[in-house]
């Protein structure tokens, strides 16, 4: 998995710091991250901690559009939370780089090995990020819960090639994330496990489906 600053030295980051004018930022558990992001065009990576991008709808539901994890890249067009409805939240304690998207792209910046390095790093990100968006439209395009939830197993089994796949966020937000009813998902995973499609330990699902 590629992150930020791979293949990069303590001292070349700190250049690149120096060079792109970066900006750090620490916030707590809940607390609305860059809420001003809708009117700046800036590049944030999380450093440390975790986050949500949340959609509000008009009903004051909220459905997860995105997970940030250390290493995660976001932005006003790259994430599209240039809208009113989108909110960006700490999930615990979480350290954002901010670089100013227009500093990103100055020509002069190219002169320098590390950033060439840095900017090849980030579109390697940004194509993976592309990659996830469309392979939850690919969920959301299944109409009923069993199927969506049957294709996220097998995504997730595609990236590891193991029959055991460990959800990293809650139950409460992998319903989110797949847009669906929270009690009837978990009707739908109880039906799953009776039939002997799956087995549940926590947040670990065990697709018994791969041994048929």
């Amino acid at each position: 998995m590629t992150t930020p600053f791979q293949d990069l030295t303590k001292s070349q980051i700190n250049k690149l710091y120096d060079l792109l004018g970066v900006h750090i930022y620490t916030f707590n558990d809940n607390q609305e991250i860059l809420p001003t992001i809708k009117n700046e065009n800036i590049i944030g990576i999380i450093l440390d901690g975790y986050a949500q991008i949340l959609n509000i709808e008009y009903n004051g539901n909220e459905i997860i559009t995105e997970n940030l994890y250390k290493n995660s890249i976001f932005g006003s067009n790259i994430s599209l939370t240039n809208s009113e409805n989108y909110q960006i939240i700490a999930r615990q304690e979480t350290t954002v780089l901010v670089i100013d998207y227009d500093k990103l792209i100055n020509p002069k910046n190219l002169v320098h090995n590390y950033f060439n390095i840095f900017l090849r790093n980030l579109f390697d990100i940004i194509n993976i990020k592309f990659k996830e968006k469309n392979e939850r439209i690919k969920i959301l395009e299944k109409k009923q819960i069993r199927d969506k939830l049957l294709e996220y197993f097998e995504m997730e089994h595609k990236k590891s090639r193991l029959k055991s796949i460990y959800i990293p966020f809650s139950f409460k937000d992998l319903a989110d994330y797949l847009a669906v009813n929270r009690s009837a998902m978990f009707r739908e995973l109880k039906h799953l496990k009776d039939e002997k499609f799956i087995e549940i330990k926590n947040r670990r699902i065990t697709l018994l489906y791969k041994n048929l």
